[in-house]
């Protein structure tokens, strides 16, 4: 799929404990790229909000409903984007142009948790250098007992 450009109107935020809500309005009995947007709902999609200097944010596109005067996009963002969300409150309300890109993204893949990894080097005959502090070496006598 490609990019589809939209003029819509920037309907609603609305903030959750762990999530964001934007629903934006295309407000037209014809929706411009149907078929390839009624293929997305379900899907995580980079959302640009053109004019804005906001880059491209990871959303979970939830759903499209549409009747005979609007058909109505609703995407979910995680709340970790604050920053970049905070930037868009004053475009809320008026017409703007929205870019949407599927992404390679999973919707399990989205909503994990980042967690922090272990620091280790390789070493050239395949063995692991961890640095010191981060793992625990438990020896089976003392899990035994």
């Amino acid at each position: 799929m490609t990019k589809i450009q939209l003029n819509v109107l920037f309907k609603k935020m609305q903030k959750d404990d762990k999530k964001e809500v934007l629903m934006f309005h295309v407000l037209s009995d014809e929706l411009p790229h149907a078929d390839e947007l009624l293929k997305m709902p379900g899907t995580i999609v980079h959302l640009t909000v053109e004019k804005s200097d906001v880059e491209a944010i990871g959303a979970e596109f939830v759903s499209i409903q549409r009747d005979s005067k609007k058909t109505v996009l609703k995407f979910n963002v995680k709340g970790d984007t604050k920053d970049k969300i905070n930037k868009l409150y004053p475009f809320a309300g008026e017409n703007v142009s929205i870019t949407l890109e599927p992404s390679q993204m999973s919707i399990d893949e989205f909503y994990e948790e980042q967690h922090e990894g272990v620091e280790y080097n390789v070493n050239s005959d395949g063995t692991t250098d961890v640095a010191p502090g981060q793992l625990k070496i438990v020896d089976e006598e003392t899990i035994a007992e």
